[in-house]
């Protein structure tokens, strides 16, 4: 059993192109022996945005803290602390802080084998 405070997980900056003022922290990552599943915390500060993108996995999202919206092929989804949702695979998606304070969301990815 793994059981820790998330402030114990160095935040990352998110380097991948388009991402603006985002950090990760792999709470349940590559280091971790979860079988199944990593677990993510996400920190956008206010006017940041993740990079409009696609992959091949699902992601189940659950907002923690702050608003924002999550933008996908022409739709945007407002969003604020106990919102939650399902990016389907290889559907394009971007989280954007529309609000004052950061907006924290932890996000669920299958390990991909």
């Amino acid at each position: 059993m793994i059981v820790k405070e998330y402030q114990h997980v160095p935040a990352e900056d998110v380097t991948m192109p388009g991402a603006e003022a985002v950090t990760i922290r792999w709470l349940l990552g590559k280091d971790s022996p979860a079988p199944n599943f990593y677990l993510r915390l996400f920190e956008v500060q206010p006017g940041g945005h993740s990079p409009y993108h696609t992959h091949a996995m699902e992601h189940e999202i659950f907002i923690l803290e702050g608003q924002g919206r999550i933008n996908a092929k022409g739709v945007q989804y407002a969003v604020s602390a106990g919102s939650f949702a399902l990016v389907e695979p290889n559907e394009e998606h971007q989280f954007e802080n529309m609000g004052k304070s950061v907006l924290k969301f932890l996000c669920v990815i299958p390990i991909e084998r």
